[in-house]
């Protein structure tokens, strides 16, 4: 499974940044190779001042080795060997009517002192981030996942948009980080589910994902805008960067595990505002961008 889990990745990366590159017509990824001492690898492609994309990131990667202590402790096991693989990508648009996207489909198994597998689980899920919120671009979003998982288990889109609106939250700001998607994780054998079909159900969100994305980016990347909108987009990438440094959980395993720090630090945008106990205008985009956050709506 780890070998064809991972060659699917290395083809999906190649689809969506070249799907992409098209998009944005300008910049192109820059890619590195990259090996960990301790086993494994990677290859990060990331974009940047494009025409559409301001920066961006596609990443792969698989690594393999010895769990560390503080993942043993955080999984609740001894000392045991792990691979990981999985396809991670954020792209930060430079128009403000465009939203952030963040995706994610990854693999995981340890292995006893035999070298047996102990345990195996898949991951991932993908979710939107606006700065001006359209909501013919939400519910395209949320349709397009609701769409991929009916193919595999009517209860898998409510469930993982749950846990969605449930992991993606600022908790320190009581609000949520974007307008959710799928989430979903520790997805192993059961009763009904085979590994296989834990793939088939990844690879099929996967294979969603320009689907998803590249038509809300078609009808908005052309849209005028103020330095005011840019300044608010700024200020709400603030809170992106707070979710990403404080509460995820891929960014702690990255730097767990002695990952890639720039592979793993790709996510943060390029221009980013603080102010002080900064709100919005009563009655305004930017006012109902955040009550909406703080009160997540069913979207299909």
């Amino acid at each position: 499974m780890k070998e064809k889990f991972y060659q699917y990745i290395q083809d999906l990366q190649d689809t969506i940044t070249s799907g992409l590159e098209e998009i944005d017509g300008q910049a192109k990824f820059k890619e590195d190779i990259w090996k960990r001492s301790e086993g494994g690898g990677g290859r990060t492609r990331v974009i940047e001042n494009g025409a559409v994309f301001e920066k961006g990131g596609v990443n792969i990667s698989g690594v393999h080795g010895k769990l560390p202590k503080a993942m043993q402790s955080y999984f609740n096991v001894g000392d045991v060997d792990f691979f990981a693989c999985g396809l991670s990508l954020v792209l930060h648009p430079k128009n403000p009517m465009v939203p952030t996207v963040h995706a994610n489909w990854r693999y995981f198994e340890m292995y006893d002192s035999e070298g047996t597998i102990v345990d195996s689980w898949f991951g991932g899920g993908q979710d939107l981030t606006p700065y001006y919120l359209f909501d013919e671009d939400a519910r395209h979003f949320h349709q397009v996942c609701k769409t991929a998982c009916d193919k595999h288990n009517a209860d898998f889109y409510p469930l993982y948009k749950k846990k969605c609106d449930e992991y993606f939250h600022n908790a320190h700001r009581c609000e949520g980080r974007g307008v959710g998607g799928l989430f979903f994780d520790y997805c192993k054998k059961t009763g009904n589910m085979t590994m296989q079909d834990w793939y088939d159900f990844v690879t099929e969100v996967g294979d969603s994902f320009l689907e998803a994305y590249v038509p809300i980016v078609e009808r908005r990347k052309s849209i005028s805008y103020t330095d005011i909108q840019k300044d608010w987009q700024e200020i709400r990438r603030g809170r992106y960067v707070e979710f990403n440094l404080v509460h995820d959980k891929g960014t702690l395993f990255g730097l767990k595990t002695n990952g890639r720090i720039e592979s793993i630090l790709m996510s943060l945008p390029p221009q980013v505002q603080w102010r002080y106990d900064h709100h919005p205008e009563p009655d305004t985009e930017e006012a109902r961008l955040v009550e909406i956050l703080k009160n997540p709506i069913e979207w299909v």
